[in-house]
């Protein structure tokens, strides 16, 4: 008898491996790759009462929601903060997770959401850009539900504009819900240092270098960068680019790989960029993006280059726009929108789908991009804003974003795969370091190799 149950047990155990190793999850791919080609899954019943899919973890019967992030820095966690109370309202008793990791641009949370994603432990729902990093990164591997039902439900498909759904939409199908539309080429300066030295705001690159000369002169910091979430450096790059390409050739660089190689403004754009940091603060590697913008409403700067995220620490912190602080296009970039936008999506396995479906639906509304925008400091990624609720600054960017040429940021995920971002990342933190021209320009060339995977 002992015998019998012996092999009894041998052979559960066997048929329990060869399940686990048949059935279980597939590998997650990393941040730095796309996966694998994969058909997009059918539509979810993404309705008020969605059907519970099979694989819910253990965590199922618990009423919860866990939405990670990187926004714990002021202006962007008061938004944050704002859809969580609306949520709150609608789902009463459920207990929110706020699964937050600092870090400016996600740097750090896209590592830890990899290993989460690639162990089967998903979030209900996290935060991804629109573009080249949600589709090339989570929905060609396979890892999200499409949402294209809800869409249509909630009435978002004629709501938002066309430009931000074909960023959303792989096969047909649409993956997140947008909540905002960010400006990445935004210049940020102390109106009182204008005013004393007699300044006004550079609109070119050479207006750059001339306001920052005089302002050297004088003893003054001419531009403030940070460089401590490692996108600083990057992010000022990116307007660079714009500058010297210009909107109709800045988006053909992530298209044609080849101009990385054969068109000599890059040469120029990389001059330029260096340029810009003989005029920057030395400490740069110490300070995150927050730190560079304090020192500019602290009147130890005089400008600063980062997205309008910027205006809603500036405002957190008890600035006035057009009195401490004031604005302007990134030098040479005017008439050109670049833009970037945070989405929510909803991960095959969320452990709470239910939760998750109202999340999304809080994100997409009108109620919540209206609470959630004039805190963050970005504007609605819907086009039906009550205006009234929104700054001087965000009301001149929603006219921005309507008449401007829009064009995709590289490193906030609307340009480019997150191979590309990594490697294009990394070539401009060492040159913030080093300064070394060719060895940034040869790291540019083999970063633009992982473009042909796009």
């Amino acid at each position: 008898m002992r015998s019998k149950i012996s092999i009894l047990s041998i052979f559960l155990i066997f048929a329990s491996i060869l399940f686990i190793a048949c059935g279980g999850q597939g590998g997650t791919p990393t941040a730095s790759t796309g996966g694998t080609s994969q058909s997009p899954s059918p539509s979810p019943a993404a309705s008020a009462q969605p059907t519970q899919p099979a694989n819910q973890g253990s965590s199922a019967g618990e009423n919860k929601l866990e939405i990670f992030s990187w926004w714990t820095n002021p202006g962007e966690a008061d938004g944050l903060k704002a859809l969580f109370e609306i949520f709150k309202k609608r789902r009463p008793g459920v207990e929110v997770i706020n699964a937050t990791v600092a870090g400016g641009a996600g740097t750090n949370a896209k590592a830890v959401l990899v290993t989460r994603m690639r162990g089967g432990d998903p979030p209900d729902s996290f935060q991804v850009h629109a573009g080249q990093e949600l589709i090339g990164t989570w929905v060609v591997a396979g890892k999200m539900e499409p949402i294209t039902d809800l869409f249509k439900q909630e009435g978002w498909d004629k709501v938002m504009p066309k430009t931000l759904l074909d960023q959303i939409t792989y096969k047909g199908e649409i993956y997140s819900v947008p909540v905002n539309v960010h400006r990445s080429n935004m210049l940020w300066y102390n109106i009182e240092i204008f005013k004393k030295n007699n300044l006004q705001p550079p609109k070119t690159i050479d207006d750059f270098f001339k306001v920052a000369e005089k302002l050297k002169a004088k003893g003054i910091t001419p531009l403030s960068v940070g460089g401590k979430d490692k996108f600083e450096v990057p992010h000022l790059f990116e307007s660079v680019l714009l500058a010297t390409f210009g909107p109709e050739d800045y988006p053909k660089l992530f298209k044609d790989p080849s101009m990385w190689e054969n068109d000599p403004r890059l040469d120029k754009a990389i001059d330029t960029l260096n340029k810009m940091l003989d005029y920057a603060n030395e400490d740069r590697a110490s300070l995150s993006w927050a730190d560079a913008a304090q020192r500019v409403i602290d009147g130890e700067a005089a400008m600063t280059i980062m997205g309008d995220w910027a205006e809603g620490y500036f405002i957190n912190k008890g600035a006035k726009p057009n009195k401490d602080f004031g604005w302007a296009p990134a030098p040479g970039t005017s008439g050109s929108f670049l833009w970037l936008s945070d989405s929510f999506g909803l991960p095959k396995g969320a452990p709470h789908r239910e939760n998750a479906i109202e999340w999304l639906k809080v994100c997409g509304s009108k109620e919540g991009q209206d609470a959630f925008n004039p805190k963050k400091g970005s504007i609605p990624a819907r086009t039906d804003a009550d205006k009234s609720k929104y700054d001087v600054y965000l009301r001149w960017s929603i006219d921005e974003f309507k008449r401007d040429k829009l064009v995709p940021s590289i490193v906030h995920g609307a340009a480019a795969n997150e191979a590309y971002m990594t490697d294009y990342d990394n070539a401009l933190n060492l040159f913030s370091a080093n300064r070394d021209k060719e060895e940034l320009k040869g790291m540019l060339l083999d970063a633009a190799s992982e473009l042909q995977s796009q």
